[in-house]
């Protein structure tokens, strides 16, 4: 924990900003409490000192007004505090949210070097969420409880200091001991069960991206059984922790009747020298039930670390790329220009998990050339297109564009390369409108000879809107195919040199996956296409095949040819075709 927070520019200034509102947070914390413990304190003061029958009210007048004034403190200051504590952190996120964005809109390019899509997306949905809770459910508690348990031995001392020693014995094994065992123990559980979720994240990924095989292949208990196989560790894990938090309440629990008994025992003694003193007595004991209030829930507080840790770190390395250090001034070349893709002894792996996805892979794409990469999924095919485009740096070797590192095409990638994937979006608007993003300065007649090369004009002409036809949120006005080629109609427009083919197909009928994959060896036939796929149908319009697995070129050559020299192609597309 200090070392994370000795480098941390995402919670320490934060602390300080709004000192004064930060301070009555606190300071309302601590009277809640001592409210709290002094209504207890004064109602057992009270019923001890009714037990002997005053011989007049007045004498018990006082410690009934303080009860009544410390039942009326309690709620009012908790109020006050809730309030205070949620205003302040409502500045402090507001401010961080604006920091994330702003951090991420000048390095949006290069942060997949460094992060994950799924990471990406954690920061956005969590990580601010997560500074929201580690101020309120872990800082705020935790320090009002340190004050509160400071104060307390304290005033303790002055009143005996052998009691106040006892008391801060007691109060280190609660506040300190306990919490340090749960941050260790129950720390651990959740990185176990978080890396095994992560995992059946990607395992359920995986397998509903390529269920159509598991369908095909008759394997329907395998696929249930492929996507649930960490959920028995994960149900295990849980129940270890259940023991563990009641292990750990119940020795919290412990540790306060020894206090109570303590209490009793040490009043006994100190309190016997009349009627008048013994009556502190039961005031002493009823004053420590309060504390549970205030230092159980430290324990539960400070285990959730380890989960705010991650979010601070995240937030931490986002800082760090503010200034991409690869950003290069030399002359880049413009796609008119494009003459060649090269993979040199290409490694890669993020700077956060040392297994490689891509091992020491080499080839060369000649402008013109049709390339498909094969494989099954989560073989490292998209990482292979990122670090194509350059939204990915190699850990090793280089992907160079006529002879430039493809990541120092920065921002401008977008001119060279076009990309065609499973699910292209549309918006809801006019079909005109959703070609012409491609390029928004053609003319209607640029966009209809557009969707015309893609074969859709006569069905658009026949619609009673024709090419104003609203497509509806995400296309559902059309079908698959139909959505796929205006999506292909928009790349034309677009006129890249380079067009990346990332599973198109996926999820269409047999015949309009045919249908498709021919109208796209015809419109794209003066383009530069890499083709990622794990189906073989098709490839006999490409001119050379890459098969891809484990991240390591496993067969590559021309589709014609390793159909009629190599045995293994020739299983894998019997069983693709289904002969």
């Amino acid at each position: 924990m200090r070392k994370l927070l000795k480098h941390d520019t995402w919670i320490k200034p934060y602390l300080t900003k709004y000192k004064v509102l930060l301070f009555w947070v606190f300071f309302l914390g601590v009277l809640t409490f001592g409210c709290g413990i002094g209504l207890m304190f004064v109602a057992g003061y009270l019923i001890s000192r009714s037990a002997t029958h005053p011989y007049n009210i007045l004498i018990v007048y006082v410690p009934v007004i303080l009860t009544r004034a410390f039942g009326i403190g309690r709620p009012v200051f908790k109020y006050l505090e809730r309030i205070n504590s949620h205003n302040w952190v409502l500045k402090v996120t507001s401010a961080l949210r604006k920091r994330l964005y702003t951090t991420l809109e000048s390095s949006a390019i290069f942060l997949s070097e460094k992060f994950q899509t799924g990471d990406l997306l954690g920061v956005l949905a969590d990580d601010i969420d997560h500074l929201e809770n580690l101020y309120l459910r872990t800082i705020f508690p935790t320090i009002v409880a340190y004050i509160t348990g400071i104060v307390i031995i304290v005033a303790l001392g002055i009143i005996s200091w052998p009691y106040a020693i006892f008391m801060f014995v007691a109060f280190a094994i609660v506040l300190f001991f306990v919490p340090l065992a749960s941050v260790a123990m129950r720390g651990a559980s959740k990185e176990y069960q978080k890396s095994l979720l992560h995992q059946s994240y990607e395992n359920l990924t995986d397998s509903t991206l390529g269920i159509a095989d598991w369908m095909i292949s008759g394997r329907e208990k395998g696929f249930i059984s492929h996507v649930r196989k960490n959920d028995l560790k994960i149900a295990k894990s849980n129940d270890k922790t259940h023991l563990f938090e009641w292990n750990r309440e119940f020795l919290i629990k412990v540790v306060f009747a020894l206090i109570i008994i303590g209490t009793l025992l040490w009043s006994n003694l100190y309190f016997k020298g009349s009627q008048e003193l013994v009556n502190y007595a039961a005031a002493f004991v009823m004053g420590i039930f309060p504390l549970m209030d205030a230092f159980v829930p430290v324990s539960q507080a400070l285990e959730e670390w380890p989960m705010y840790s991650d979010s601070v770190v995240h937030l931490n390395q986002l800082s760090d790329e503010e200034k991409h250090p690869y950003v290069t001034d030399e002359k880049l070349p413009t796609p008119a220009e494009f003459q060649s893709i090269k993979l040199d002894h290409v490694t890669f792996h993020y700077q956060d998990d040392k297994n490689d996805i891509i091992k020491d892979v080499s080839f060369k794409i000649d402008k013109h050339h049709k390339l498909a990469i094969i494989g099954p999924s989560g073989v490292g095919k998209t990482t292979l297109l990122q670090l194509l485009t350059g939204a990915l740096i190699p850990t090793s070797g280089h992907v160079l564009i006529n002879n430039v590192d493809a990541y120092k095409l920065g921002s401008n990638s977008y001119k060279w390369f076009s990309v065609l994937d499973q699910s292209p979006f549309l918006f809801d608007t006019s079909v005109l409108n959703n070609v012409r993003i491609g390029n928004e300065t053609a003319t209607d007649e640029d966009v209809k000879k557009a969707i015309k090369a893609v074969g859709l004009s006569d069905y658009i002409e026949s619609l009673p809107e024709g090419y104003d036809t609203n497509v509806k949120e995400n296309g559902i006005r059309f079908s698959g195919g139909q959505r796929q080629r205006i999506a292909l109609a928009r790349i034309l427009l677009q006129n890249n040199p380079i067009v990346l083919l990332d599973e198109p197909t996926v999820g269409l009928d047999p015949i309009t996956e045919n249908n498709l994959i021919k109208t796209i060896s015809r419109v794209l036939k003066d383009k530069t296409v890499i083709w990622v796929t794990h189906h073989l149908q098709g490839l006999d319009e490409m001119n050379e095949v890459i098969f891809l697995e484990n991240g390591v070129i496993k067969m590559e050559g021309n589709p014609k040819e390793l159909y009629k020299n190599n045995a293994r192609y020739r299983r894998l597309y019997a069983m693709d075709v289904g002969e």
